[in-house]
């Protein structure tokens, strides 16, 4: 009795262990995916893989997380395996199309797809499912390209015919049109899987989603809360609440605080429903950058490079990290690490821009603006900031001449808009660019020529434009006094006029220039029209507005001399000053 009880007893365990085992089935392990809980859902997969070796499903869903996760080697030799198990598995070539797409081998995706597509069954709306994910799951930093945007949807589209009570299809072609600001066609399809599976977290997150892109928050918030009430495990739910709360608060400063702060709580939350993977970490990195946390990205980031198998993003997120805190050595070694790694579809825009701060900051400024450069041209909708910030740092070194440069290119890759801030910053930069040792006269007629543009387009009188102009003016005429003929006398006489309207709103450096612009007048009374009386009073102002103006020191020290003043050169140029 007693070997029949310990029989029995060994019998139940492994029926025990048997029901843990096979009761984790695909259907377990879709829904693992579909709440991001990925670490979990590979678990299972393996588990089946194991248990189930003939079923080419189990390997194509555990090539698809592999993907999702940013693995590519990984999620091929899944796909190929099942391939191997099943010679006709539509869903695992669809797979190799996958891959192939993240390494933009277009021609082998599209190759893979058909070979898929003919082996489809009638009814099977799958493959065409997976190659409409595939086009999303292929976007570059959240941007969707218009063309693969429209063969998602195709390929959904079709899904769509083939079954159309398939609730996933309307969500995944909702989030396609989504892709393009097709608002309308992504709600109709967010409604139609609603209508299918009013039980769906993933419909209702979806059509949050797409409230927060119209920034209507409230609404937004209330679909997360719905998708949390159907299912209080949806991770989603939190994550995308989250970045509901932090475009929110982005976007009205008086809630900035609050909203930031339940944002992070419920990231965190996010985090916690998906085992806090190395994957979910580097979502949450992302998180981090866009809400521009960049002291608790640096925690997150060095925390998962202790990983050994740690993925080669980390270095991303380490050198943004190290560069926003100013610890310039160490974010350059990351990014030139990530460069190193990754391959060329993986590198970003961001990244470019990133790794040419660095250079900058580490004194490479040649590298550096190459590649601010290179991140304009790889995302156009950047470039105006980019050559922005290119000029900025050549004015911060007193690279006149880059800086104008710079500008210059801005404006020539901008249309549409007036520029005028940046206008007369080109003209500014190409008038200081002008000296001794660089005394080329077409940087005075681009510069003169921007301030034209200025003062044509401005709805209000800018003082510095009429001042840099007569400065420029002055240069053009002769540099005998006694043959002076009064170039720049209209732009000081506007000056005057503008500056005085202003009052007491005038700037110090408004004030300066006041007195530049009487003095002027002053020298021009003197040598023009031999007028002492007007070139007195000139001179007067000139020293009452500022008393430490040499020309009007110098000619008061010598009005009563024997001979006729000889001003001193022209005066150093005046800091830079700003526009009113």
């Amino acid at each position: 009795m007693k070997m029949i009880s310990k029989i029995a007893k060994v019998a139940f365990g492994l029926v025990f262990i048997g029901s843990a085992v096979f009761g984790q089935s695909l259907a377990d392990a879709k829904k693992a995916i579909d709440a991001e809980q990925y670490q979990k859902a590979k678990g299972m997969l393996k588990n089946l893989t194991v248990t189930q070796p003939t079923n080419d499903e189990n390997l194509f869903f555990l090539g698809w997380v592999y993907l999702i996760q940013d693995y590519p080697d990984s999620a091929k030799t899944a796909f190929t395996k099942g391939i191997a198990v099943d010679a006709k598995s539509a869903l695992n070539y669809v797979g190799l199309g996958a891959v192939a797409l993240s390494a933009n081998d277009n021609s082998g995706a599209t190759s893979n797809f058909n070979t898929a597509l003919s082996l489809a069954g009638k009814k099977d709306d799958q493959p065409y499912l997976y190659i409409g994910k595939a086009y999303l799951l292929d976007a570059k930093d959240g941007k969707f390209p218009p063309a693969k945007a429209n063969a998602a949807i195709d390929a959904l589209t079709k899904a769509k015919t083939v079954n159309p009570k398939d609730a996933e299809v309307q969500v995944v072609l909702g989030n396609a049109y989504r892709s393009q600001l097709n608002s309308n066609s992504a709600y109709d399809a967010y409604q139609a899987a609603l209508a299918l599976d009013p039980k769906s977290p993933a419909a209702n997150v979806a059509t949050g989603v797409l409230w927060r892109y119209a920034d209507n928050f409230e609404d937004s918030e209330k679909q997360f809360q719905a998708a949390i009430a159907i299912d209080p495990n949806y991770g989603p739910a939190y994550r995308e609440l989250a970045e509901t709360q932090k475009t929110e608060a982005q976007s009205n400063i008086k809630v900035a605080s609050v909203k930031i702060k339940e944002a992070v709580g419920n990231y965190k939350k996010f985090l916690s429903l998906t085992d806090e993977s190395v994957e979910s970490l580097l979502r949450y990195a992302d998180f981090l950058v866009n809400a521009g946390d960049y002291v608790t990205l640096q925690e997150v980031a060095t925390k998962l490079s202790k990983d050994a198998s740690v993925n080669e993003r980390i270095y991303r997120y380490l050198g943004y990290a190290a560069y926003e805190n100013k610890d310039y050595p160490a974010g350059l070694s990351a990014l030139n690490n990530w460069f190193a790694k990754a391959t060329p579809a993986r590198i970003l825009p961001r990244d470019y821009a990133y790794l040419g701060r660095l250079q900058v900051a580490t004194g490479d400024t040649v590298k550096g603006v190459a590649n601010l450069k290179k991140s304009a041209e790889l995302d156009s909708s950047k470039a105006e900031d980019t050559y922005r910030e290119i000029a900025t740092m050549y004015s911060g070194k007193k690279k006149w001449l880059d800086a104008a440069k710079a500008y210059d290119e801005l404006i020539s890759k901008t249309h549409g808009k007036p520029l005028l801030l940046e206008h007369f910053y080109e003209g500014y930069y190409y008038y200081y660019s002008f000296n001794s040792k660089n005394p080329d006269s077409t940087l005075l007629v681009k510069a003169d020529s921007a301030m034209s543009y200025v003062i044509k387009i401005a709805t209000k009188p800018i003082p510095e434009t009429f001042l840099t102009r007569g400065r420029i003016a002055d240069l053009r005429d002769n540099p005998d006094l006694s043959k002076m003929q009064g170039y720049a006398k209209p732009f000081y006489d506007k000056y005057i006029e503008v500056v005085t309207a202003l009052g007491d709103a005038a700037t110090a450096a408004q004030k300066r220039g006041l007195a530049e612009a009487y003095a002027y007048e002053g020298n021009y009374a003197v040598y023009h029209d031999k007028d002492d009386a007007k070139a007195q009073e000139a001179f007067t102002k000139a020293k009452e507005i500022d008393p430490n103006n040499k020309q009007a020191a110098f000619y008061f020290d010598k009005k009563n001399g024997p001979a006729t003043p000889t001003p001193p050169a022209t005066p150093a140029k005046p800091k830079k000053t700003g526009t009113k």
